[in-house]
């Protein structure tokens, strides 16, 4: 459970960082009320993953989502470059979120 947890507390990770590209700096009120809930949200559902996932585990994991997501996000979305090396990091990143998953 505590895991699943830590995986919607990414998603909103993704959500917030998104958000503040859609914020323009926080200049735009709906798009800032979103991102603050979604940090809020995020935040909260990272701390309550670390009561059975060591702290470094679980902020590895967030952090990782969130890395995976908005760089996936921008691909689609805004028409970030897509690289042979970008992605193969990105990948790396994932494996080794799955290799902290394996080993916990």
């Amino acid at each position: 459970m505590h895991w699943l947890i830590l995986i919607i507390a990414g998603i909103f990770e993704v959500a917030w960082a998104v958000g503040m590209k859609y914020s323009h700096g926080f200049t735009r009120l709906w798009p800032s009320v979103f991102t603050v809930l979604a940090m809020i949200i995020s935040v909260y559902l990272l701390s309550l993953a670390t009561k059975q996932i060591s702290l470094g585990t679980a902020y590895a994991v967030w952090t990782g989502i969130g890395v995976i997501g908005t760089t996936v996000y921008g691909i689609l979305y805004f028409s970030e470059p897509v690289e042979f090396l970008r992605i193969f990091f990105i990948l790396l990143i994932l494996i080794a979120i799955v290799g902290l998953k394996i080993i916990s």
